[in-house]
């Protein structure tokens, strides 16, 4: 038997093919074939109609739900973790007001405590400053007085001397009412 093709039957075929059982044209486009294509055409529209709301439509309807689920929480999240922040930054605020309340109250404090110990250091130093200036006023006066006292006395025993070395006699009585009466004015 030789592999020879079986004639087809022009009856059996349609316009649509040729005697070897070939197509003739474009298959699609052939008269005799347009209800058997309807149909597949409405059997596959259907399928997929029922694979896509059986199937596929719930599922990512299902996605959409769980993704605005999660949109929806994300941002009640974030509006909580916002408001967190907020209320962060009032207390941050509220901290940094009282840290400069409170090292302005420090300064203030160190600056009269600074103050007090000047004032009582220039009390301790004035009341020396006195005591010294007081000593050294009875000392000037010691020292005048003692100045007064060599004075009187050089002044008498140079008297006396001038008087000897002129030749006279003097007591020391007169010589020392003469120095008296000469220093008084």
């Amino acid at each position: 038997m030789a592999n020879h093709p079986i004639p087809v039957l022009e009856e059996v075929a349609g316009s649509c093919v040729d005697a070897h059982g070939g197509a003739i044209g474009m298959p699609q486009l052939c008269v005799d074939w347009v209800p058997n294509q309807i149909f597949w055409l409405v059997v596959a529209l259907v399928l997929i109609y029922l694979l896509l709301t059986r199937i596929a439509m719930p599922r990512i309807g299902a996605v959409l739900a769980e993704r605005k689920g999660t949109i929806t929480n994300d941002l009640a999240a974030a509006e909580e973790l916002k408001q967190k922040a907020r209320e962060a930054e009032a207390a941050y605020t509220q901290a940094l007001a009282d840290a400069r309340a409170e090292s302005a109250r420090i300064v203030a404090a160190a600056k009269a405590e600074i103050q007090a110990d000047l004032d009582a250091a220039t009390a301790r130093a004035d009341a020396e400053i006195a005591a010294r200036a007081a000593e050294s006023e009875r000392r000037i006066a010691e020292i005048r007085a003692s100045a007064l006292e060599s004075v009187t006395e050089v002044a008498k025993d140079t008297a006396k001397e001038l008087v000897a070395a002129l030749g006279g006699k003097a007591d020391a009585r007169s010589v020392t009412a003469a120095v008296t009466a000469r220093l008084k004015g």
